[in-house]
């Protein structure tokens, strides 16, 4: 059995999610429910449990509150938000998952089973350490994004990222120091998480930071050089976006 607790301040919600545990995961025992920081902060720290199911606004403040009080033991969190909350680009680049309320049966089990997928839960509240760090760093514009492979988890600041380059279902990262990452994730999702961070979609295949393009070849249908001396075709669609961004 696998102990979870529940951290929600509407009443209706938290009995909807434990009623939806106690049917579709009996493998789940709630060991308790909190509607409070302080009195989620106790629970946690007196049950210790495998999972939490976090709310992200609550009546005493968040759940980024009860992250920074709790003591610092192994545990995986899912958080659940009512709306698509300012702090959701940060819990997407610090792979944690979260659940829009009304939560969704398919995505519950979705997010369920990739945390029960894994050996045991995170160390060190790794993945709640860098979601806490990227909160602030968001605003920054610095933020650093973490990415599973098979190895485990790789801390990498956007900053660093020269390119990405798509292999049917993977995504290989292209760092600056001359590392390359290769993710079990499509290039649409990173293409998403990191819009507003001067990455662009130049091709199928190709995302690139714009910081670090070195030259722009006419010849051969267009392609682009990187600081790191690597090509990248240009297609013709986005040509001209491309230019645009260059010189904006």
């Amino acid at each position: 059995m696998i102990k979870t607790v529940i951290i929600e301040d509407e009443m209706h919600s938290r009995e909807f999610l434990k009623n939806l545990l106690q049917e579709f995961h009996p493998e789940l025992i709630v060991a308790g429910t909190a509607e409070d920081v302080q009195a989620a902060v106790q629970l946690i720290n007196r049950e210790k449990p495998r999972i939490i199911f976090l709310d992200i606004e609550m009546q005493t403040g968040t759940g980024f509150d009860v992250l920074e009080q709790i003591e610092n033991y192994p545990c995986d969190v899912i958080f659940t938000t009512a709306y698509d909350h300012y702090a959701i680009k940060a819990i997407k680049f610090s792979a944690v998952d979260y659940l829009l309320k009304p939560i969704d049966i398919e995505e519950l089990n979705k997010a369920i089973e990739k945390v029960l997928e894994k050996n045991k839960p995170l160390s060190e509240h790794t993945s709640i350490e860098m979601l806490l760090r990227n909160l602030k760093n968001i605003k920054s514009g610095n933020p650093t994004i973490t990415l599973a492979t098979s190895d485990g988890l790789e801390f990498v600041p956007v900053k660093n990222i020269i390119r990405l380059e798509a292999a049917g279902a993977y995504t290989t990262f292209y760092l600056m120091d001359g590392k390359k990452i290769m993710v079990s994730k499509n290039l649409k999702e990173y293409e998403n998480l990191l819009e507003g961070h001067e990455f662009m979609r130049v091709h199928n295949s190709h995302v690139i930071n714009l910081h670090e393009v070195k030259k722009f070849i006419k010849s051969d249908g267009g392609y682009i050089i990187m600081n790191d001396d690597s090509q990248v075709v240009l297609s013709p669609k986005k040509r001209d976006e491309f230019l645009k961004g260059m010189n904006g």
